[in-house]
């Protein structure tokens, strides 16, 4: 087990950064990390960007100092290393999710301004906030589980009609396609076959869409919900902060994101 850190590199948004990486265990990582307190924003999904300033102070205490290209054969050949497009970041990977079909993925949330591959897309999800930056959240009787209005993608559907009608099917509210605000996407990798899962379906979009005035009226009975209601950041965080995907939600939708 060791941590690794790169020199510091080309200059970039003005400074030279250095990738501090684990060989073995991203939990290694963010307790190595949180040791030298290097800053949760500087994670990207693989690892974490340390300015140049901080590079020594790191080495000393305990990151090995490897090359660029040495580092990212480590990082290959540990499993840990995340695939994103440039300028995604990534925010985390879960392990061992178990979902109600009895099937079993790891996945990573990427945060990122741009649609995922449609062709890729198996599912979408809608945060819906008001003027007040309060959110729809309904609960799912096939999960037993709140969260935000989502589900699997129906044949001939475009991925943003998908989100669409699940908006509509789960709290009765109308939203443009047009409206609809990219913020992420969740990479499923599979550990177990069968259930609804499809190879080369392993992507679910998140998005956000902003609705005018104050907590318009929800619809009372759908077929995959029990209910629904308008919460508050603060209550958004006590209904859903323990799901596998909250972490996406915090860096993207907190009133403190950025």
């Amino acid at each position: 087990m060791a941590i690794l850190i790169d020199p510091p590199g080309p200059e970039a948004h003005g400074r030279r950064w250095s990738h501090l990486v684990s060989d073995t265990s991203l939990a290694e990582l963010h307790a190595f990390a949180r040791t030298v307190g290097i800053p949760e924003r500087g994670f990207e999904g693989d690892h974490y960007d340390v300015p140049e300033e901080r590079y020594r102070s790191v080495v000393a205490a305990g990151a090995h100092p490897t090359p660029p290209r040495d580092l990212v054969r480590a990082l290959q050949a540990s499993g840990l290393r995340m695939q994103k497009r440039k300028g995604d970041k990534g925010v985390a990977r879960v392990l061992g999710v178990e979902f109600v079909d009895g099937t079993t993925a790891d996945i990573d949330l990427i945060r990122s301004d741009r649609e995922a591959d449609g062709s890729r897309v198996f599912a979408a999800m809608a945060f819906v906030r008001d003027s007040a930056g309060d959110h729809v959240v309904v609960h799912s009787i096939r999960r037993d589980e709140w969260g935000a209005p989502g589900g699997w993608r129906e044949e001939g559907e475009s991925v943003r009609e998908n989100a669409v009608r699940e908006v509509r099917e789960e709290s009765g509210l109308v939203v443009d396609a047009a409206d609809l605000v990219p913020v992420g996407y969740e990479r499923f990798h599979h550990r177990s076959s069968g259930g609804l899962w499809r190879e080369g379906r392993d992507l679910l979009q998140v998005f956000v869409v902003d609705l005018p005035g104050r907590r318009p009226p929800l619809s009372t009975e759908h077929a995959d919900t029990s209910d629904r209601r308008w919460v508050s950041w603060g209550e958004l965080v006590g209904l859903c902060s323990d799901q596998f995907w909250w972490p996406l939600v915090a860096a993207t939708l907190s009133p403190r994101a950025g």
